[in-house]
């Protein structure tokens, strides 16, 4: 998987979403990282809340994930 930059601008953040993702698909979530921290949103609502996480806790999240 690659990131792509998200069409749509919500913040000072640089948003990207799976390259797996279309713009029309119905469900995808957008990724923004900071020092520290990664940001993830509902590209549908890119307006909407934002979670934070730390760099540490997204990894392990992400490596879950990949164990389906």
């Amino acid at each position: 998987m690659t990131l792509k930059p998200s069409a749509r601008a919500g913040s000072a953040l640089e948003w990207f979403k799976s390259s797996y993702s279309t713009d029309d698909g119905p469900s995808c979530v957008e990724i923004a990282t900071a020092p520290g921290a990664v940001h993830v949103r509902d590209s549908k609502d890119p307006q909407g809340p934002q979670f934070a996480f730390t760099s540490q806790a997204w990894a392990e999240f992400v490596s879950y994930a990949a164990k389906g």
